[in-house]
């Protein structure tokens, strides 16, 4: 039998190590979920850091959108993730997306190939937005807010794609410098 490899490249603390607010966040998502994401673990080593990386989070994430649900918030995470190769959050997030989508079909296309996925002409429009702001930021324009405002996104929509899409750019890259490897849990979530 072998052991598992490490989650993370950097120490990774005890629960019982940790700051009082930071354990309890963690106890609470293991308890929903029945597991610790390797996620709250990894990020635990630099507390501050993950107040602040938890907070911008939760506020990106757990807003309240008629135009983007949840779940394309989570379609933005998982198809940024994919072009920034960042199998932790492709992982992570798909499950996540498998679940609010309640389609676990087209999780799994948008995890591959969004362009190909069997998604709406708006969702197209807001990955190809999010894709940009990724990879090509410096080439946005007004021509793309637009598109997007034609799919029925207002400002504050276009804002929060861009801000998703940016957001997980940095966790993308630090979960690739860290080699932050996702839990097995997630392969089998919301199939």
């Amino acid at each position: 039998m072998t052991d598992s490899p490490p989650i993370s490249r950097f120490p990774v603390p005890e629960l019982s190590e940790m700051p009082d607010d930071i354990r309890a966040r963690i106890e609470a998502v293991q308890e929903k979920t029945g597991f610790i994401p390797n996620v709250f673990l990894s990020l635990a080593y630099r507390p501050e850091e993950f107040r602040a990386f938890m907070a911008y989070h939760d506020t990106l994430m757990d807003k309240a959108s008629e135009a983007l649900s949840k779940a394309d918030r989570e379609m933005i995470v998982v198809a940024t993730s994919n072009a920034n190769q960042c199998q932790y959050c492709v992982v992570a997030h798909g499950a996540i997306l498998r679940i609010r989508a309640r389609q676990p079909l087209v999780a799994d296309q948008v995890a591959v190939n969004y362009r190909k996925a069997d998604i709406s002409p708006k969702q197209k429009a807001m990955l190809d937005f999010a894709l940009k702001v990724s990879q090509k930021a410096y080439e946005v324009n007004d021509a793309d807010y637009a598109l997007l405002e034609t799919h029925g996104f207002s400002r504050d929509d276009i804002w929060d794609i861009a801000a998703i899409s940016a957001f997980f750019g940095l966790s993308n890259r630090m979960a690739n410098a860290i080699n932050m490897r996702a839990n097995d849990e997630f392969y089998a979530m919301g199939r």
